[in-house]
C-alpha cells in the first residue's frame, strides 16, 4: 500500500497548477507593481492581506505541507483572539519586502500563509526565510472587523498615499470634516465611498493599540486614514480596494492643489444629496446638512 499510496500523492503532485500563475498571485502583483509606480509604496512601506478561497488553493499547493510555522508578527502579537480566522488561508506582503521587487520575485516576497492555534503556518512564499508584514495583526483584526459587516470582503490593504498623506498635515483630523471635504472634491467620491472615512490621530505602528483602533473604526467604513502615515482600505477584491484608495487620494490631490486658493466653486450639500438620491447609496449620517 506504501507505493500506491506514493504513486497517489505523485499524481496529485503532478496535477497541481503552477502557483506562480494563480490568478491570486498574479493579481496580487500587478496591484502592487501600480501602488509601487504611483508612489504610494516606498521602498518596504505598505502591506496587502487576501483571503483566499481553500479550495482555489488546492489546486495550486499541498495544504498538509507546512513548511514551516513562525508567530505572528508585530508588538504584542498575542494579545488579541485570532479563533474566527483560524484555518483561514492568507496571501500576504513579507516584512521588509519593496514593492518594487515584488513583481519580479514574487516567491521570495509574498507568502501564503494558514492561521493556526500556535502562529502561522506558511504553506508557499519567503523562500529567502521572511515572514509577514509586521503589520500582520492590524490586517487580521481588520479582517475579522470587515467579515462582521460584509463576509465579502476579503482584501485588506495598507498604503502611503502622497496627496492624503499630504492632507492630514493641513486639515482637521475630524472623521466627519475630513469625509465632507473628500465628497466635495470629485463628483464620483460620494458615490464610492459613502460610508466616509475614518480618521486616527499619529500612532505608533506595528503594535497592539494602533491595530485595535483600526480594527473598531473599519466596523463603519471601509477606509482608515492614519494620520501623518497613510491609509487602511478595505474591500471584496483587489481591484474594489486599489480603487477606493485610488479615488480618496484624487480627492485629497485636488484638495492639496485647491486648499490655498480662495473657493469660487463648490460641489453643495444639496448638490450631494442628489447624487445619494440618484445611485442610491447608503451615505453616512450627521455629515450632510
Amino acid at each position: 500500500m506504501g507505493l500506491v499510496d506514493d504513486l497517489k500523492k505523485a499524481g496529485k503532485t503532478l496535477l497541481r497548477k503552477d502557483v506562480l500563475q494563480a490568478p491570486f498571485v498574479q493579481e496580487v502583483c500587478k496591484t502592487i507593481s501600480n501602488m509601487y509606480r504611483l508612489g504610494w509604496d516606498e521602498r518596504n512601506g505598505g502591506n496587502i492581506s487576501c483571503l483566499l478561497d481553500e479550495k482555489e488553493v488546492a489546486d495550486y499547493l499541498d495544504l498538509n505541507n507546512v513548511i514551516r510555522t513562525f508567530p505572528l508578527a508585530g508588538v504584542y502579537e498575542n494579545a488579541f483572539d485570532v479563533t474566527p480566522l483560524l484555518g483561514k488561508i492568507f496571501l500576504v506582503t513579507g516584512t521588509g519586502k519593496y514593492f518594487k521587487n515584488v513583481e519580479d520575485d514574487p516567491e521570495t516576497n509574498l507568502g501564503i500563509v494558514r492561521i493556526a492555534q500556535n502562529g502561522v503556518e506558511l504553506l508557499w512564499g519567503y523562500k529567502d526565510g521572511g515572514r509577514t508584514t509586521s503589520e500582520l495583526p492590524a490586517h487580521l483584526m481588520c479582517h475579522m472587523a470587515r467579515l462582521k459587516v460584509d463576509p465579502e470582503n476579503r482584501v485588506v490593504m495598507h498604503t502611503h498615499p502622497t496627496n492624503l498623506l499630504a492632507m492630514t498635515y493641513v486639515h482637521k483630523l475630524d472623521t466627519n470634516k475630513f469625509t465632507h471635504t473628500l465628497w466635495q472634491m470629485s463628483t464620483e467620491c460620494i458615490v464610492v465611498f459613502p460610508d466616509g472615512v475614518e480618521v486616527l490621530p499619529w500612532m505608533l505602528c506595528g503594535t497592539n493599540e494602533i491595530g485595535v483602533a483600526t480594527a473598531e473604526k473599519m466596523q463603519s467604513a471601509r477606509v482608515v486614514v492614519w494620520a501623518m502615515h497613510g491609509i487602511y482600505g478595505a474591500g471584496k477584491t483587489l481591484d474594489e480596494t486599489f480603487g477606493l484608495i485610488e479615488t480618496v487620494e484624487k480627492a485629497s490631490q485636488i484638495y492639496m492643489l485647491t486648499a490655498h486658493l480662495p473657493r469660487v466653486n463648490t460641489i453643495t450639500d444639496k448638490q450631494l444629496k442628489q447624487l445619494v438620491e440618484l445611485f442610491k447609496v447608503d451615505v453616512r449620517k450627521g455629515i450632510l446638512s
